[in-house]
């Protein structure tokens, strides 16, 4: 794991265990980020982040728009995957970043409580993964 890496969940860890998050640690997280931090800012502050929950079961997975916040939207698991095309270009492909802007907004949005929460039942979450 780099060193980034490890700063980066070092604040995400911080931010979580207070649901808030303050001016160093933004400051961090853009350091680290750059471009894709603001973006996901950006996605977060307009409600663009959805946790989709599968009852009964609690299993969950994350629905992040893009910015154009009409056409795309892409599924996500905060820490691992996304269903975008930058994940497989840019982290996959090329290794240039850490993660997209999609995970980034997921990971805030999840961090500080802010994803609007959407329930639907086990089957619709199993079809849901079944098209990643």
């Amino acid at each position: 794991m780099s060193a980034s890496h490890l700063v980066a969940e070092s604040v995400w860890k911080t931010i979580e265990s207070t649901q808030s998050v303050n001016e160093e640690q933004l400051s961090v997280l853009h350091f680290l980020f750059g471009k894709n931090f603001e973006r996901a800012t950006r996605i977060v502050d307009q409600r663009g982040v959805k946790k989709i929950i599968g009852e009964p079961s609690g299993r969950s997975i994350l629905q992040v728009v893009g910015e154009s916040r009409r056409k795309e939207e892409y599924l996500c698991f905060a820490e691992n995957y996304c269903a975008c095309y930058s994940f497989f270009y840019d982290i996959i492909n090329r290794g240039e970043q850490l993660c997209c802007k999609h995970q980034l907004a997921a990971r805030l949005a999840e961090s500080l409580g802010a994803c609007v929460e959407v329930k639907v039942s086990d089957e619709q979450l199993a079809v849901l993964l079944s098209e990643l």
